[in-house]
């Protein structure tokens, strides 16, 4: 009774009018930016990647900050999530991720750079910011901003305890059960132990540990994911097609696995944007909260570091995952953009992690489910950790730094319950709060995001090249 009148609520929240809301934002964020996220993408990566001269003693250091920002956004959304987005909508939710994601590179940019602009600084003199700190130092209506801000870091810390934490023990639980046969119960105590350990150490304990842990368990899971398409090369342009021919078919998936579905292609799109923004949170503002942490001066050259997220979460990992998948012979394709799932497959399948785990053991044999449950456990852990410095700044503002103790053991807690209940209330719930979090993030950017894309424009302008160090044209804000 309880799941049919949450269902009901999340539908309506992700509707039609919030899917174009959100695309609505990015493609007239990319208009007034004259697709330079688009067309300046690979420089923002070379950004990302390459050396900084920015003061360290005050904050994390840019590339910290965005191993943090990855740590939220490469979790199980990359995995799970794609898994269950195109068995909800159809292969062609795949596509629809990748184009989303494009739309969301002038979103991040123009989010990330407002959080940098008017941080402030905590308690301890460290740098900090958000949409929550946008909206109420800087948006034109005082009143309504901090309105809308209070409502931000509230669906903020919402988020963090369910999209960020509860989902993600979720599906480690269930991954470890599935790979390893252990307990949920114990899983969800050791999560709890280890989160509470992290967390207690703030944002430069936090970024520390995703510095170390986000490039590796990418590498290993982007290793596995590839060496799926070598050996199973025969199936790879079938799969390639069945995307394409899914994402504009009227009746993308049908039969097998997906015969209780019959998808058009909005139910495609609705799949694919849905779980592009859960992945790569384009849109949510939750990046900028990480980005403003950063010991970078100039807002616009930390924002385009932040746009580097969407590239490494969405356009490289899940697209990764989502070819890998529909070539790895767990799903055989048809002519008509079909999914169908493997005969003798024992996978659940509404449960996207025993999809990939099959599609791994199906190539690699055992070893390959052991692996993939190891790389959905750390990508599961890193957004938690993520997420942590994320939801606790929202806790700050609402109820100040020095109740960050509660957050933390709250926090901790929800750890233990993600991993103890079951994912499908926990995935509902957390779209919901997605939804609920991006409506005052997109009317800040509506309002405050013509300003930002000029500056934007401007320091492109200013650039003599690519390698040059970027002139800060942005005035200190108290």
């Amino acid at each position: 009774m309880m799941a049919g009148w949450i269902n009901e609520i999340r539908d309506v929240v992700w509707g039609p009018w919030l899917l174009t809301f959100l695309l609505g934002t990015g493609v007239y964020l990319c208009i007034l930016l004259r697709g330079l996220p688009v067309r300046k993408l690979f420089r923002a990566v070379k950004m990302a990647l390459g050396p900084t001269e920015a003061d360290q003693k005050d904050g994390i250091s840019s590339f910290s900050s965005l191993a943090t920002e990855l740590a939220a956004t490469i979790g199980t959304g990359n995995v799970v999530g794609v898994a269950m987005a195109m068995t909800a909508g159809g292969p062609g939710a795949l596509l629809w991720m990748m184009i989303s994601a494009l739309i969301g590179l002038s979103t991040k940019l123009t989010e990330s750079t407002l959080s940098v602009k008017y941080r402030v600084k905590d308690g301890s003199g460290l740098p900090k910011g958000g949409p929550m700190i946008t909206l109420s130092k800087a948006f034109p209506l005082p009143k309504t901003g901090k309105v809308l801000a209070g409502c931000y870091a509230f669906f903020a810390v919402l988020c963090s305890l369910g999209m960020g934490n509860a989902v993600q023990s979720s599906s480690i639980a269930s991954s470890f059960h599935a790979a390893f046969g252990w307990k949920e119960r114990t899983v969800g105590m050791i999560l709890a132990m280890l989160t509470l350990l992290a967390v207690t150490g703030g944002m430069k304990r936090i970024s520390k540990i995703a510095t170390y842990l986000v490039p590796a368990m990418g590498a290993i899971y982007v290793a596995g994911c590839l060496g799926i398409m070598a050996l199973h090369w025969q199936n790879l342009l079938p799969g390639l097609k069945c995307i394409i021919v899914g994402a504009f078919s009227p009746k993308a998936v049908s039969g097998g696995v997906f015969g209780t579905i019959t998808a058009s292609w909005i139910k495609s799109l609705n799949a694919g944007v849905s779980c592009g923004v859960f992945s790569n949170e384009a849109g949510l503002g939750a990046g900028g909260i990480s980005a403003a942490a950063s010991s970078e001066e100039d807002p616009v050259r930390q924002g385009w570091i932040s746009t580097s997220a969407v590239f490494f979460d969405t356009l490289v990992i899940c697209v990764i995952t989502g070819i890998a998948y529909a070539c790895s012979g767990v799903a055989n394709t048809s002519q008509e953009g079909e999914l169908l799932l493997k005969s003798g497959m024992k996978a659940d399948p509404s449960n996207g992690a025993d999809l990939m785990i099959a599609a791994f053991e199906t190539t690699f044999g055992r070893y390959g489910g052991a692996v993939l449950g190891t790389c959905i456990a750390l990508f599961a852990f890193a957004t938690i950790l993520g997420w942590a410095a994320q939801g606790q700044a929202a806790f700050a503002y609402l109820f100040g730094e020095k109740r960050n103790w509660l957050y933390q053991a709250i926090y901790s807690f929800f750890t233990f319950v993600g991993a103890t209940a079951g994912l499908g209330i926990l995935w509902t719930l957390s779209d919901l709060a997605n939804g609920l979090l991006a409506i005052p993030n997109l009317i800040c950017l509506w309002v405050m995001g013509p300003k930002a894309c000029r500056e934007i424009l401007a320091w492109e302008m200013e650039q003599g090249s690519p390698s040059d160090t970027p002139k800060r044209i942005f005035r200190k804000h108290g």
